[in-house]
This record gives structure tokens, C-alpha cells and sequence, in this order.
């Protein structure tokens, strides 16, 4: 089968063949239907050998940590799919049996590390292929009749800014205000997630009016340069208190400061990002009571809430497709910033 992988650190990946893995005990073997291509594979290609090897990456190691496909071939004592079932990967992989995965929250397995348990993608070997191991049947999730490429990218671009809106929810009712940070891959789904499930105003920030373009598409209620002032026109536009929640979907040097300074008291900063941004903060320095999170993907139940939201054409992601020869550009297309919403690779 052809597979598109990560071969050699600091090189861009490569499409190879490789032979189709078959399925041990307990595991399911799927013919993939689409890949997401995310900034977080670009990051993990982005590591020093030193970083990437101490990490436990392998190499070569073949991308794609958003998944979706067909059974194919069913491993010993596998019962809870059938060949033929289209079915979504949950991705962020855990133990099954500890605290946190016992209630479906397997993205916050406090066994994954010292078991060397990895998702897809970013330490085992992910979606970007014809075919596909998962390592268990808990981690798929039924698809129906969603089309795979419009909605592969829900597993992460829809799972990640779901887990993080849900938690501050309670806090954006009617006449309330939220702030969204980028209106990418993420940010253009999290808008929609917000606009669905919320009564807040959504103000979104970026650093073109192309990517606010798609912000006003999807939905936001007021668009901002994300500039020098930005801060005071977000004060402006909320009569002076700040957001009652501020989603960072960038996480950048520039852009988490700026996330804390306009939160609201009792507001909410999440930061969704993994730009290599941080924030020194004390006392008197933020309002008061402003929590800051930082969340990682989303538990298994959210998954399938996202996916139902897609049904309902709440959320509808903005796709460009790649054949699996064309990963390589795919890549090259995300480090360039010229792909509107979200790539994905169709074998």
C-alpha cells in the first residue's frame, strides 16, 4: 500500500510503499476514506532529532492523527464493529482502564506515557495510508452516511475547540461576549461550535481580512485585525469589561498576552494553540477571578456530540482536498498559510 511518512528529521515527508498491516488480537485493520492534515504534524516534523527521538517518535513514522474509513479486517475477539462499517478514530489513544479512561476521557490517561502509548499519527502509525491499524474498537466511532472528507477533520479541528468551548459554556449566555483567536482549521469550526451551543457575541481576531473572511462566513458577529488595537476595540465593543471567554486558537507569543488582557472578571482564557506563546501573570496584573486553561483534544463522548452536530448542519468544516500523492504539497501548502480551513488527504 502507499503511505505518506515521516522518514528523516527535518525532511518533508515522503509517499512510499509499504506492506498492509494486518491486524493482531483485539485490533481493526480499516481501508482509510480521508486523512487530516494538522499544524500539529508540522510541529512533531518541526522537532530536533534530540527532541523528536526523546519523545519516543519513531521513524519512519506515517502521519495523520485524523482518521476515518471502512472495516476492512477484523483482529481476533473483535465484536463490537462489522466489515463494511464506516466509522470515525477517536484519536488520543489511552490505557481504557485507569480513572479518566474508564469515563471516556482517554485524552487524559495518566497511564499513556509510562505504557509508551501513542496516537495515531504523532507516535504510532497514523491515517495517511491506505489502510490503517487501530489498536482497539472503542476508539471508533460510527460515521454513517457523514461524508468522511467534509468531516474526518471533526476528530480533531472539531473535537479540540468542542472540548474547550464546552467547559465555559455556562458562562455565554444571552448578552454575553466571546473572543476567538484565529479563524483557521480550528478557529473557523470553533466560531460555528460557539454560534450552535452558545448565546454569546463572537468577536474573532486574525491577521488578514482573507482569514477573516472565513470567519464572517462561518458565522462571527464582528471581525477584528489582530493588531495593536485590537485590545481597545475589543474593550469598545464590550462596553468596557472585556470577554466573558477568549479561545486562543493560535497560542503564540503575541496572541496568549493578548488573550488574558481582554478577559473579563470572572472570564475564561483558553488557550487552544501550540505557538510556543506563554504569559507571566500575578496578582493586579489580570482581572480578578480570570481562569486560564490549557485542554488537550476531547473525551470520546464529545466526539460523538461533535459528529451529531454535523448532522444537525450546526457545523460544516471547510475542506481542501489532497490525493495521497499530493501530501508532500499538502504540507507545504500548511507551513505557506495558503489553505482556507482545513486539508485533507483522500487515498
Amino acid at each position: 500500500m502507499r503511505a505518506l511518512r515521516y522518514v528523516a528529521i527535518g525532511q518533508a515527508p515522503e509517499v512510499v510503499d509499504i506492506p498492509i498491516p494486518r491486524p493482531g488480537p483485539g485490533q481493526v485493520l480499516l481501508k482509510v476514506t480521508a486523512g487530516g492534515v494538522c499544524h500539529s504534524d508540522d510541529y512533531v516534523m518541526g522537532l530536533s532529532e534530540e527532541e523528536y527521538l526523546g519523545q519516543g517518535y519513531p521513524l519512519p513514522m506515517t502521519l495523520g492523527h485524523e482518521g476515518a474509513g471502512i472495516v476492512h479486517e477484523l483482529g481476533e475477539g473483535v465484536d463490537t464493529v462489522a466489515v463494511g462499517d464506516a466509522v470515525a478514530v477517536y484519536g488520543p489513544w489511552g490505557c481504557g482502564y485507569c480513572r479518566n479512561c474508564s469515563m471516556g476521557r482517554e485524552n487524559y490517561c495518566t497511564n499513556a506515557a509510562a505504557l509508551g502509548i501513542r496516537p495515531p499519527g504523532l507516535g504510532n502509525q497514523g491515517s495517511m495510508a491506505e489502510y490503517m491499524i487501530v489498536d482497539d474498537p472503542r476508539h471508533l466511532v460510527p460515521l454513517g452516511d457523514l461524508d468522511p472528507v467534509k468531516n474526518v477533520s471533526l476528530t480533531d479541528a472539531g473535537l479540540t475547540p468542542y472540548h474547550a468551548i464546552k467547559r465555559s459554556l455556562p458562562k455565554l449566555g444571552a448578552g454575553t461576549s466571546a473572543v476567538v483567536i484565529g479563524s483557521g482549521g480550528l478557529g473557523h469550526v470553533g466560531i460555528q461550535i460557539l454560534k450552535a451551543l452558545s448565546g454569546a457575541r463572537v468577536i474573532v481576531l486574525d491577521v488578514n481580512d482573507q482569514k477573516l473572511e472565513l470567519a464572517r462566513h462561518v458565522g462571527a458577529d464582528e471581525t477584528l485585525i489582530s493588531d495593536e488595537t485590537a485590545v481597545g476595540r475589543i474593550l469598545e465593543l464590550t462596553g468596557g469589561v472585556g470577554a466573558d471567554a477568549v479561545f486562543d486558537f493560535v497560542g503564540a507569543k503575541a496572541t496568549i498576552p493578548l488573550a488574558v488582557s481582554v478577559a473579563a472578571v470572572e472570564g475564561d482564557v483558553t488557550v487552544v494553540g501550540i505557538g510556543g506563546g506563554e504569559v507571566a501573570f500575578g496578582f493586579g496584573t489580570i482581572n480578578y477571578d480570570v481562569a486560564v486553561r490549557i485542554p488537550y483534544w476531547g473525551y470520546r463522548n464529545e466526539l460523538i456530540e461533535v459528529l451529531d452536530l454535523a448532522r444537525a448542519g450546526k457545523v460544516d468544516v471547510e475542506v481542501q482536498p489532497y490525493s495521497l500523492d499530493d501530501g508532500p504539497r499538502a504540507y507545504a501548502d500548511l507551513a505557506s498559510g495558503s489553505i482556507r480551513g482545513r486539508a485533507v488527504i483522500v487515498p
